[in-house]
């Protein structure tokens, strides 16, 4: 048995400093000033403080507090009119498929949702990287839709009709246009966009038919950007988030089929390899440990829509709109079209199914 860990198991080498970012200092204002509980705080303590009611900061901090529990109010129906009531989700009745899930994002999702004695099943052309307990592996090329359907059937099969699909399945190959050859190209877009396709075909029916679903797709933050020696990845992942607006729009009429989108930045796993970061305060790296439970907390509270991480991802959409001049100085100030000059990614038997 493995010894219960001690304080120095979470230490970490890493500056103080760099554990500092503009995602930290959001998630803690969003639970602080920018909640109503928290903004409500100041007016009470004004008030313990003898304030009146008249007294301008008294009123003045009111005022706030109402701007942003309206705020709030308002997010909140915005989400529940755009992606409707979230389904019921019992784990002892749940099916969880995972396309890329021997590695990476893949892997940490199906080993927590193994512990927790879900039925999941990865489809990938490798083994897990560890052993996984209460996981299914299919030996599957998820670009190839005879393989997927044959393995479809083995799977409805064993555990029964899948009611959970997360495509993550993806690769990348870090060259420029001409270096790519016409393989590599191929299998990006076999990889990261058909299988979607395939997937999709295959368990989306038993869903219908279930009157139960959840369909994740992983797409990227460079669905919306295509940085140099990034044009079959970005292209494919911008192919991958129209497919899934178009998806979402198709089965809003299955009030329990649920369709969530996650367009993460950089994370922290071999698929990116050697990539240098722009900026670690404005764009700072991913842990997959982090991601999984945002796509996990979606899952079980039964939840659709959109998951955008870390901050700039909600907002890099707004560059396309700017001046073209002022786009490519952003993009020099970024310095995004640097980033892969240093790319390794996975190691090269890795052939179609890279796994994020």
């Amino acid at each position: 048995m493995e010894a219960p860990p001690t304080p120095s198991s979470f230490r970490t080498d890493k500056p103080l400093l760099s554990l500092l970012n503009i995602d930290l200092l959001a998630q803690v204002a969003s639970i602080t000033f920018f909640h109503p509980l928290g903004a409500w705080m100041l007016p009470l303590s004004l008030r313990t403080l003898t304030f009146q009611w008249h007294h301008p900061p008294m009123w003045g901090s009111m005022l706030y507090a109402t701007i942003v529990t309206v705020a709030w109010l308002l997010q909140s129906l915005n989400h529940r009119l755009a992606y409707g009531r979230n389904r019921e989700f019992n784990k002892s009745e749940e099916v969880l498929v995972i396309t890329g899930g021997s590695s990476g994002l893949g892997l940490l999702l199906a080993q927590v949702y193994g512990m927790r004695g879900m039925s999941v099943a990865i489809l990938d052309v490798n083994e897990p990287e560890v052993e996984v307990r209460n996981v299914e592996f299919y030996k599957c090329d998820v670009g190839n839709y005879q393989e997927v359907q044959a393995v479809s059937k083995q799977i409805i099969e064993d555990l029964g009709p899948p009611s959970v699909l997360v495509n993550n399945a993806a690769v990348v190959h870090g060259k420029t246009i001409l270096d790519l050859s016409v393989d590599e190209i191929q299998s990006t877009f076999s990889s990261n966009v058909l299988s979607n396709f395939w997937t999709i075909k295959e368990f989306l029916p038993g869903m219908i038919e279930a009157k139960k679903g959840t369909i994740v797709t992983i797409s990227s933050v460079l669905s919306h950007i295509g940085p140099k020696r990034c044009s079959d990845y970005a292209a494919s992942k911008a192919a991958v988030r129209l497919l899934h607006e178009s998806l979402a729009a198709e089965v809003a009429q299955y009030e329990n089929i649920k369709t969530l989108l996650v367009s993460p930045g950089q994370i922290s796993t071999p698929l990116f390899d050697g990539v240098d970061t722009p900026s670690t305060f404005f764009a700072p790296v991913l842990e997959p440990v982090d991601v999984a439970k945002e796509i996990m907390f979606a899952i079980d509270s039964g939840a659709g829509g959109n998951l955008d991480l870390p901050l700039y991802s909600k907002w890099i959409v707004v560059m396309q709109a700017l001046p073209v001049s002022i786009q490519k100085l952003l993009r020099w100030i970024s310095g995004c079209d640097d980033a892969m000059k240093n790319f390794r990614g996975r190691n090269s038997t890795d052939k179609l199914n890279g796994k994020n």
